[in-house]
């Protein structure tokens, strides 16, 4: 029988940022803001539980003056998921607000894509508008975990378990992943950084933060394939989450929304 999952996005920070600022292109949008909310993901089945992605802490928050809503640690357990006990966890890429937090993660094995890895402690991080989104002592916590034997590698497109796998699509940056997961509604994939808005898959206009412009809009090409439809595509950073998706319970409105029941459209 195939597994299926519940699956959630559970927001943590969120930015306020002008309009323009997320297009690389000249666009037609409104002359206002155009927030940025800060999510990590949870997939859950009653044999195992997937954490995709890590958010970042309050020094991180306070010196890149993010609004940090919560500790990630504390939106999971919103969700009856103990970090501690987490045995998988997807970094889709090693930017400052997808990989912090590994600490919390004490039994956790890291997948992460060989590129990535090689990407952020390359020659490129000689650039510091490349290296900008990178926190570097994120990226030395990962290299530690790697010397623990903590993190699995891959290579392109991975079968991570019945249900879950991860997709080499780079452009934001170079080796970013993007994770498909079986639901009850079908086939979704969180894009994570693939996408930030459905505005930028919607206009073709991508968000300017990319190592690849080329690589991010195939990437999206990607996404479709992968997704049973656009609807099941999650954009990485879109308010519109929050407001598409319903909450889990009363309780949690405004904290974490479901993915795996189709969105209020």
């Amino acid at each position: 029988m195939s597994t299926t999952y519940e699956l959630y996005a559970v927001k943590y920070a969120e930015f306020s940022r002008p309009a323009a600022e997320n297009f690389a292109f000249a666009a037609d949008v409104h002359d206002g803001p155009m927030p940025l909310d800060f999510f990590t993901w949870v997939a859950k089945s009653p044999e195992r539980t997937f954490i995709i992605d890590t958010g970042f802490d309050e020094p991180t928050a306070q010196r890149r003056a993010r609004a940090l809503l919560r500790n990630p640690r504390e939106g999971y357990a919103t969700l009856d998921v103990d970090a501690g006990r987490v045995e998988d966890v997807i970094v889709t890429h090693l930017h400052h607000d997808h990989a912090g937090n590994l600490g919390i993660f004490s039994r956790a094995r890291f997948h992460l894509q060989d590129r990535e890895m090689a990407y952020a402690t390359g020659r490129h991080m000689c650039h510091a508008r490349l290296r900008m989104p990178f926190d570097v002592e994120n990226v030395v916590d990962m290299v530690r975990e790697v010397y623990r034997g903590r993190v699995a590698f891959h290579a392109g497109d991975a079968e991570i378990s019945d249900g879950i796998s991860v997709h080499l699509v780079g452009g934001h940056s170079h080796g970013l992943q993007v994770v498909r997961v079986r639901t009850e509604r079908g086939w979704v994939v969180v894009a994570s950084d693939a996408i930030h808005f459905y505005a930028n898959i919607e206009t073709g206009n991508p968000f300017p933060i990319v190592f690849n412009v080329g690589d991010m809009m195939e990437g999206w090409a990607t996404c479709r394939r992968l997704a049973d439809s656009e609807h099941h595509i999650v954009p990485g950073h879109d308010p519109l989450v929050m407001q598409r998706y319903p909450a889990p319970s009363a309780d949690l409105e405004g904290i974490a929304v479901r993915l795996d029941v189709p969105p209020r459209m």
